[in-house]
C-alpha cells in the first residue's frame, strides 16, 4: 500500500540500556588505550634515560639498565646511583679497595652480610646483588639522616658509626666525598 512503510527503511530508536552499555564499553576501551599509551611513554622514557647514561659514562646498556632500575627500586635517584658507582668503582665489577670493599658500590663484607646474612664474597661481586645492597644501604642512610644526601653519602663513605661519633662531638664529618658524588647533581628538596 502507498501508506505502508517498508520494513527495510523503518527507523527503530535504540534502546537506552543498549546505548548505555556501548558507551561504557567504548569508555573502558579508551581508558585501556590511554593506560597502554602511558605505559609505552614510560618505557620509552626509561630507554632514553638508560641510553643517555650508557653514552655519558661509556658503559654497556645492560649495566646502565641495571643501575637505573635497581636505583629506582631501592628509592635512590638514578643520577646519584650512577655517580656513586662512578666514584666508588669507576664501573669496574671486580673493584677491590685497600679496605676490602668490593664491586660496583664498594661493599664491605660486614655491610653486605647485614643485609643478606651468609652472603659469600663471590655473591657480593654479582652485579645485581652488589647494586641492590649498595643502594639499599644508601637509602637506609638517607632515611637515618632525613634525606640529607650529603650526610648520607659521607656516612656511606666513612661509615655511619664514625660519622655519628664526629657529629656527637660537634664536628663536621665532611671529607669531600659527598661533593664528589653530587658534582653536577641538582637535588630535589
Amino acid at each position: 500500500s502507498a501508506k505502508g512503510v517498508s520494513a527495510g527503511t523503518e527507523k527503530i530508536a535504540p534502546r537506552l540500556d543498549v546505548v548505555s552499555s556501548e558507551l561504557r564499553d567504548l569508555r573502558r576501551r579508551l581508558q585501556d588505550s590511554e593506560g597502554q599509551l602511558a605505559v609505552a611513554k614510560v618505557q620509552i622514557q626509561r630507554t632514553q634515560e638508560i641510553l643517555r647514561y650508557s653514552a655519558r659514562y661509556r658503559i654497556p646498556a645492560d649495566l646502565a639498565s641495571a643501575i637505573y632500575d635497581i636505583a629506582l627500586s631501592e628509592g635512590i635517584d638514578p643520577v646519584i646511583g650512577f655517580r656513586l658507582v662512578k666514584i666508588e668503582s669507576n664501573f669496574q665489577p671486580r673493584a677491590l679497595s685497600s679496605a676490602s670493599a668490593m664491586g660496583y658500590t664498594q661493599l664491605r663484607l660486614t655491610t653486605a652480610r647485614f643485609y643478606e646474612p651468609g652472603l659469600s664474597t663471590d655473591q657480593i661481586y654479582q652485579q645485581d646483588v652488589n647494586l641492590r645492597i649498595g643502594f639499599r644501604f644508601l637509602r637506609d642512610l638517607m632515611n637515618k639522616y632525613d634525606d640529607n644526601a650529603e650526610l648520607a653519602l659521607v656516612a656511606y663513605n666513612r661509615g655511619p658509626a664514625r660519622v655519628q661519633a664526629i657529629l656527637d662531638q660537634g664536628g663536621d664529618p665532611s671529607n669531600g666525598y659527598a661533593q664528589a658524588v653530587l658534582q653536577g647533581v641538582h637535588l630535589k628538596r
